[in-house]
């Protein structure tokens, strides 16, 4: 799945602007806002909204704040110009790659009529549409590198590198060597919605690159790969079916268990190592463990409805209370902090 797989993704079925059938619960989101405001560009406005899939965006949001508290707890200042600036382009290069991952899948006959993402099956947008749009969002996402550089004191070579290796690694998810399609699309998204995001934001803030957000990024890493995970798992025979081969068809259904419980579980076991050598407000990110053993359950009984979205729920609780424990501990009381 695209980047935005990490989330359980909204059906899409609407109206378009040249009179197509209407069907499904996203044709109705778009009717209604095309009868609370008259006029063609506020159904094509809605309708570029939706294809952007904004509910995905927690995913690329949360490493951006983990940096920016863990370059806070670091310097004791933060600089909200440079967060906010850091925002914005994450959400850019990941709404473009979320287009990239529509505009590909559709090309290459993947996407169909009972595909969560029907984008382009049904019309809403046309793939040119889709292109333009999201050669837009790669420009936007530039632009705002360019002037997060300007204001910050990261050098240009390290600013480049994290940035272009997060926009390679939108598109190339389902664009050109297509990641998803070969396996090998875990990786890219345990990486790409991990370290990089979090030492992005940590380097702008403090202005030279560190290992220590690598080894913070870790927690939220693996319960992000778990939302991705999860929904493979959930796809396995469709994906099948449509030649994709993902780390779930790989392993098979016993295997991808034994991975999502350890994908669920390793971080409580990280957080439990902070609370009790540093920290006790590290323990924050526990109040979360019993939707942890609930996902557990859910998925051990292969009853795999809404579990993408529940572990993506679980996601951002996480993060926000991993987020709070940070900027809530002492200085120096964290290592490398």
């Amino acid at each position: 799945m695209g980047p935005a797989d990490l989330v359980q993704k909204i059906s899409i079925s609407a109206e378009t602007p040249r009179g197509s059938e209407r069907n499904g619960g996203g044709g109705a989101a778009l009717a209604g806002a095309e009868g609370a405001a008259p006029g063609g560009w506020r159904h094509k406005c809605a309708a570029y909204v939706l294809a952007l899939r904004p509910w995905s965006f927690s995913a690329s949001l949360t490493p951006v704040a983990l940096g920016s508290a863990l370059a806070y707890r670091a310097e004791g200042a933060l600089d909200p110009g440079l967060l906010l600036g850091s925002a914005v382009t994450v959400l850019a290069v990941h709404g473009a790659g979320n287009l990239v991952n529509t505009y590909y899948d559709f090309s290459k006959g993947i996407d169909h009529k009972k595909s969560d993402d029907r984008t382009l099956v049904d019309q809403i947008l046309e793939p040119q549409d889709v292109v333009r749009f999201g050669v837009f969002l790669y420009t936007v996402g530039c632009v705002c590198a360019a002037g997060l550089y300007a204001v910050s004191t990261l050098k240009l070579e390290h600013l480049a590198l994290i940035y272009f290796g997060g926009l390679s690694s939108s598109f190339l998810y389902t664009g050109g060597i297509g990641f998803k399609y070969v396996a090998l699309g875990d990786v890219v998204i345990l990486i790409t919605f991990g370290p990089l995001a979090v030492m992005f934001a940590h380097a702008l803030q403090v202005g030279y690159l560190s290992v220590s957000p690598l080894l913070y990024a870790v927690p939220l890493a693996l319960s992000t790969e778990a939302i991705l995970h999860s929904n493979n798992t959930r796809d396995m025979e469709s994906d099948r079916q449509a030649g994709i081969v993902t780390l779930a068809i790989l392993i098979g259904p016993t295997f991808s268990y034994i991975l999502y419980t350890l994908l669920l579980f390793l971080p409580y076991l990280i957080f439990c190592v902070l609370a009790t050598r540093y920290t006790i407000s590290m323990a924050l990110p526990l109040l979360t463990i019993p939707m942890a053993f609930s996902l557990e359950r859910q998925f051990r009984s292969r009853s795999f409805n809404k579990i993408p979205q529940r572990t993506a729920k679980l996601n951002l609780l996480l993060g926000l209370f991993y987020v709070f424990g940070i900027t809530l501990a002492p200085a120096g009381a964290l290592p490398k902090l």
